[in-house]
């Protein structure tokens, strides 16, 4: 998927595809009922930048809870990715869910702020100094709370995703590129070890990090339990 000349159609039903795989791996619905939705309003709006979006699945789940629930939302979804970002705007729009072609630093830059930040198998992606400026944007966006969600490097982890997605998913990159993303991915002890002050990392199941910042204003508010944390 990263590479610029793949074709085109294949990319377009790996987009279509995570849908479904990020139901199952992603952990977004435990996110969304144990971190997000008990800070959101019925009368209060609230705001969420999802960075590295891809093809808009996670923002448009998060946008249609929180409708269903009656909770104000407003989603707002970056991908730097010109491909990336024209799947998800030819997509059929939801109310309160925007889509923009931007970099976390370009929102910096631009003064704006948000409620929650996250990102979901964005990390892996990232090398060190890439990392580093993530979280810093990071902290300077939300003025509440940010997770960004990732994989856990195992065996297990990626035996189950090989085994699992075999007999799926041959039109599209979805198999190649998730095993080649398990193998590129942190351990809880590597990530743990490079997590900024502030930074805590939690395991989630299955074969799920996350890594969650919360700003010190925000730091009174509800806070979800975690199997297992480590502070850098």
């Amino acid at each position: 998927m990263d590479d610029p000349h793949c074709d085109p159609d294949a990319l377009a039903r790996t987009y279509a595809d995570f849908r479904l795989v990020n139901a199952v791996v992603s952990g977004l619905r435990h996110s969304y009922r144990h971190d997000i939705r008990p800070r959101l309003s019925a009368t209060r709006p609230h705001r969420l930048l999802d960075i590295g979006s891809g093809g808009g699945d996670v923002a448009r789940s998060l946008a249609r809870w929180a409708a269903r629930d009656g909770l104000r939302l407003s989603v707002t979804a970056i991908d730097p990715d010109a491909r990336a970002h024209d799947f998800a705007v030819a997509q059929p729009p939801l109310p309160g869910l925007e889509f923009r072609r931007a970099h976390s630093g370009d929102l910096v830059t631009a003064g704006e702020r948000f409620d929650t930040v996250l990102s979901n198998h964005v990390l892996h992606h990232l090398g060190a100094a890439d990392l580093g400026a993530l979280l810093a944007d990071s902290e300077r966006l939300s003025r509440g709370l940010v997770l960004h969600g990732d994989i856990e490097r195992a065996p297990l982890a990626y035996a189950g995703f090989g085994l699992g997605t075999w007999p799926f998913f041959r039109r599209s990159y979805i198999r190649a590129d998730g095993l080649t993303s398990i193998r590129r991915s942190f351990t809880f002890a590597e990530l743990s070890a490079v997590a900024p002050p502030g930074w805590t990392v939690s395991r989630e199941r299955p074969y799920r990090l996350v890594l969650r910042w919360t700003a010190p204003a925000a730091a009174t508010g509800q806070a979800p339990a975690k199997e297992e944390g480590a502070h850098a």
